[in-house]
């Protein structure tokens, strides 16, 4: 196996284990981690669509190609989404920074952040689905890196109980953070709803805005009743004196930093707790995939079979 393959590998590793940790702005730090982490993220990502180039421009000559595999064509249409939301992230995480670029005043900064955290959910989705495609990928470098040949265990059913155990750990994560309400803000905002059209919560609010960020819708709609001039720094995200509205670092359980359950405010965040909780919600995704591509490949080599190829 060629030594860029194993650099490839690494740097897949080290952007997997950074974007998990960006689900929690209270993990190493806090903010300050979490936008400079999020800066590394787009170099990293960078990196990797270099090193991949290749490949993106051999499938794009031959992307209405007939002859060109499902699952290539696929997988390009899959890079190319995770391209779109990947450089949003990056966009609106620039825009609501605090600590990186805090005077960035652009729009309304609240759909920045709603759209921040739902977007980020989709992207998580779309990266687990891209690791399902090539699992197989993964597990043969695993093999070369630990020099793992032939073995008499039952792999088999160690795999299948293994993928048992994911899935029904990730689901249980998925519940316990609130994963399908955060990933709602997708549809709503990017279908043409508004902040109110949004699923609602407790005592109004958006599902997937909790702790610090409900203190904060709290405080701008309630800056409302102070006049005109308060109503239009409503409406714009910022106060007219061009300051930010302050808000506090600890975040609750179902903001995007659901990987700390049931802590307090300002409280710091476990890393392995956090790898834990969204590895595992990953996990979910990529053993449906991993094994509906398994159902495919068998179906279509029957197939083949069959008519005699």
């Amino acid at each position: 196996m060629k030594k860029v393959t194993y650099v490839k590998f690494a740097i897949d590793i080290v952007m997997a284990v950074v974007f998990v940790l960006l689900f929690n702005k209270q993990v190493l730090g806090g903010m300050t981690f979490h936008e400079i982490a999020g800066l590394a993220i787009a170099a990293i990502f960078l990196t990797h669509v270099l090193l991949n180039a290749q490949w993106v421009k051999k499938v794009t000559l031959k992307i209405f190609d007939r002859k060109l595999p499902g699952k290539t064509r696929f997988g390009y249409l899959l890079n190319l989404l995770l391209l779109i939301t990947m450089t949003f992230n990056m966009v609106s995480g620039i825009i609501i920074s605090r600590v990186v670029f805090p005077n960035i005043n652009i729009g309304n900064e609240m759909w920045f952040k709603v759209t921040h955290i739902s977007v980020s959910f989709l992207t998580l989705i779309l990266v687990a689905v891209h690791v399902g495609l090539h699992w197989q990928w993964v597990i043969q470098v695993w093999k070369n890196i630990f020099k793992v040949k032939s073995t008499k265990l039952p792999l088999g059913i160690i795999a299948k109980a293994a993928a048992i155990l994911m899935l029904a750990f990730g689901g249980y994560e998925m519940y316990a953070t609130g994963f399908a309400s955060k990933l709602s803000g997708v549809s709503f905002v990017f279908g043409g709803g508004s902040m109110q059209q949004m699923p609602m919560r407790g005592e109004g609010k958006p599902m997937m805005m909790q702790g610090s960020e409900q203190a904060e819708s709290s405080a701008l709609a309630g800056a409302q009743t102070e006049g005109s001039e308060s109503t239009a720094s409503v409406q714009s995200g910022f106060p007219q004196n061009g300051d930010r509205p302050t808000r506090p670092e600890g975040e609750g359980r179902m903001g995007i930093e659901g990987g700390m359950r049931g802590g307090e405010h300002g409280a710091s965040a476990s890393v392995l707790g956090v790898l834990t909780t969204y590895f595992s919600i990953m996990s979910v995704f990529i053993v449906i995939v991993y094994y509906l591509e398994k159902l495919v490949f068998r179906r279509k080599r029957k197939n083949q079979l069959a008519a005699g190829v």
